[in-house]
């Protein structure tokens, strides 16, 4: 399933959220992408008629099966990639910057070769 990059980095923020805080609400991922408070709502009206999110009376977003499966892929790209390139003597900041940019554009055979790779290199 292919979705556009923005919708994944927004779909990874709340999943990201979620951990961290337990409730997500429109304004966390506004805060965490600095993106408009509008601009959120617009997207999570998009994400509920595609049935990526759930939001409760309360007006807290819930990933729906759907939804998870596309943070929890993009969001282990992330750290994976972070992992590899701090390995290779990136910096941590650079690292999960160009991480954030690798991630949504690699084949899943070229993850799978990455984190198989990386992961033999980190038991040795």
């Amino acid at each position: 399933m292919k979705i556009q990059e923005a919708a994944e980095n927004y779909l990874e923020s709340i999943l990201i959220i979620g951990k961290e805080k337990g409730q997500v609400r429109s304004i966390d991922v506004a805060h965490r992408l600095a993106v408009s408070k509008p601009t959120v709502s617009v997207t999570m009206k998009q994400f509920r008629e595609n049935g990526y999110i759930e939001v409760d009376c309360d007006g807290f977003l819930t990933l729906t099966e759907k939804g998870r499966e596309i943070a929890e892929r993009i969001y282990e790209r992330h750290v994976v990639l972070t992992e590899l390139l701090i390995a290779l003597g990136v910096d941590e900041k650079t690292a999960r910057e160009d991480a954030c940019r690798i991630e949504h554009d690699l084949s899943e055979v070229t993850f799978a070769r990455i984190k198989e790779h990386l992961h033999q290199k980190l038991k040795q």
